[in-house]
């Protein structure tokens, strides 16, 4: 058998193994549903949550929530805002709700460490797959609001590590935060939460409010991912508000 012919037929075997592995993403893609990534999350002396993750319509802040949960970033940090009928806000690690992650959270060998931020994903900032409502048990991410200030994209791109999970339907922030998830087991942990004591609920009061006496603790939060790399989330540098604040003082 000569060349030309040895050759024919490796090029025929290299085609027919191209189409069938065409054949079969588009037969895993059509008919093998893929596990969507599961969060477990214990809460010290409440019980566990478990919280079922869409990076189909978020990817990525699904992928920054993975990164942080499974390199340990959440464990030990607090629940710091509950507010009953609406929502139960953790995942600051300073636990004063205004707290960002750094880059040293998401992955190794930086630098340069700094603070970071991620783009919401939600149809007011031009990301129109993301159609969850903020509904009982839908995880999403908190993030500033300077939209007062004529600073809306700002804000809808402050996201970072906290996340507040629904106690109750809200279509006020449908399409203006990035939901990414659903709790399926552990709801009523989250009504135990949403409950707690607060310093208090006066919205003229200085400091405290809606601040749980005793903070709810996240003793662990891990995401199983089935096998399934999601990468390392696309990030940007932080806005400054205070330092908008000094030029913008300064220039007027």
């Amino acid at each position: 058998m000569n060349t030309k012919k040895i050759l024919t037929i490796i090029a025929i075997v290299l085609v027919i193994c191209l189409i069938g592995w065409l054949c079969y993403g588009y037969y895993q893609k059509a008919f093998i549903k893929v596990q969507n990534p599961i969060a477990t999350m214990e809460i010290e002396g409440y019980g566990t949550i478990k919280i079922e993750l869409y990076p189909e319509i978020a990817p990525n802040t699904v992928a920054n929530f993975i990164c942080l949960a499974n390199r340990g970033f959440y464990n030990g940090l607090t629940f710091h805002r509950t507010i009953p009928n609406f929502m139960i806000q953790g995942g600051d690690k300073e636990g004063t709700g205004s707290g960002s992650p750094s880059l040293s959270d998401i992955k190794d060998n930086v630098e340069q460490d700094s603070k970071y931020n991620i783009k919401g994903e939600f149809i007011a900032n031009g990301f129109n797959k993301n159609t969850l409502k903020h509904e009982e048990g839908v995880i999403s991410m908190a993030r500033g609001d300077y939209s007062t200030l004529g600073l809306s994209e700002e804000g809808y791109n402050s996201a970072g590590s906290q996340f507040f999970i629904m106690t109750g339907n809200n279509s006020s922030l449908n399409g203006l935060y990035a939901a990414f998830g659903k709790v399926i087991e552990g709801i009523e942990v989250v009504h135990e939460i949403e409950n707690v004591e607060v310093v208090t609920r006066d919205s003229s009061a200085s400091e405290g409010v809606d601040k749980p006496v005793n903070p709810p603790v996240i003793k662990s939060l891990s995401v199983e991912t089935y096998g399934i790399d999601y990468g390392i989330p696309k990030t940007q540098e932080p806005f400054d508000i205070q330092s908008w604040y000094q030029s913008h003082m300064t220039s007027n």
